[in-house]
């Protein structure tokens, strides 16, 4: 009897251990072909080699590694791809597998918890977003019917520019200033950068919230790469995201509440002027695949702001750089525009 139970407990503790060395072969990770890279370091891994520039240090670790290379942001392993061939693998050929930007505070905090189409993973709720920005908010026939904002705002910075003659102007706060205006009315229904009484916020205020929101959305935050010491806020970056989102909160319900005002007070004859008025038919519409809730109207009009801000002023500080290095492109531009204004002149005349 004392054999027989010494066999079952030695038959016993074989079978666990096989259990066991089974296990922890299938959990083993695979050999795979991973791409070059610099050896990381415990905990940070290669964040050390990144400096303030970070395209610059990438730039600079792609001529010793190669097109393709392996780096690690803390707890994160991450593929860089720094050619032509490489950017057409990730963005055309595994574009699926790459659609989805992973998950940080500034997703998590300033696009009401990845609820915009630049934060949302990959899936349906993103699908229709980009079918809805396609075929209703940003279609041609759309854009075209914006063309008087466009008009009026550019014709108001110009009688700016000439009633400032002999005197020294900021071209960037013009230009700043002519984007903001001409987003605000396009997305909102009007400017934002007028004081008045009804005000929620003042012109000053708002700019510093865009400034704000954008700079948050692309600072480096430690917690997204070393999970496990987010909760500290080293940088204090998570406590401003929040102390913004707040702000924005309140202003964006704000706009919300001043549509709603005027499709009640409307009625049937109700016509939609702006984004927020699209958006807001949206997440009334039964048909959507998934319904588009309320913090999911003011993620999509701040991202709209924001953005569409942050391309045009950008294309515009590029514009008149590359005119700035080219002294003789400049000086026909400036000659050519003597010359129409010469010709109107005439015409009044």
């Amino acid at each position: 009897m004392d054999s027989l139970s010494s066999t079952y407990y030695v038959a016993a503790w074989l079978a666990t251990m096989a259990l066991l060395l089974l296990s922890l072969r299938l959990r083993r990770p695979r050999h795979l072909n991973r791409p070059p890279g610099p050896k990381p370091w415990p905990i940070i891994g290669n964040l050390h080699l990144i400096s303030h520039l970070p395209h610059r240090s990438i730039h600079n670790l792609s001529q010793k590694y190669g097109e393709i290379m392996q780096l690690k942001f803390g707890s994160h392993n991450v593929v860089i791809g720094s050619s032509v061939e490489m950017a057409k693998a990730f963005l055309k050929t595994q574009d699926v597998n790459f659609a989805c930007r992973p998950k940080t505070a500034a997703g998590k905090y300033t696009t009401y918890n990845y609820s915009d189409m630049t934060w949302s993973p990959y899936g349906p709720y993103w699908r229709q977003a980009r079918k809805m920005c396609q075929v209703v908010l940003f279609s041609a026939k759309r854009l075209d019917s914006y063309e008087y904002i466009r008009v009026e705002e550019t014709h108001s910075m110009l009688k700016k520019i000439f009633k400032s003659v002999g005197t020294e102007i900021r071209l960037k706060d013009m230009l700043s200033t002519l984007s903001l205006n001409v987003i605000s009315r396009m997305v909102l229904g009007k400017s934002y950068l007028d004081e008045s009484e009804n005000s929620v916020v003042s012109p000053d205020e708002f700019k510093k919230m865009l400034d704000e929101l954008f700079l948050l959305n692309g600072v480096f935050n430690i917690g997204d790469s070393i999970p496990w010491m987010g909760f500290m806020d080293l940088q204090g970056y998570v406590k401003r995201m929040k102390v913004v989102s707040k702000k924005f909160d309140r202003f964006l319900e704000h706009v919300l509440d001043e549509h709603n005002a005027r499709r009640m007070a409307d009625g049937e004859k109700f016509v939609a002027m702006d984004m927020v008025d699209l958006l807001l038919q949206l997440a009334d519409d039964p048909n959507l695949d998934v319904k588009l809730e309320r913090h999911g109207v003011k993620a999509f009009t701040q991202v709209f702001i924001l953005f569409y801000l942050c391309t045009t002023t950008l294309f515009f500080f590029i514009l008149f750089g590359q005119l700035h290095l080219n002294i003789c492109k400049l000086k026909y531009i400036t000659s050519y525009l003597q010359i129409i204004k010469t010709k109107k002149s005439m015409q009044r005349i």
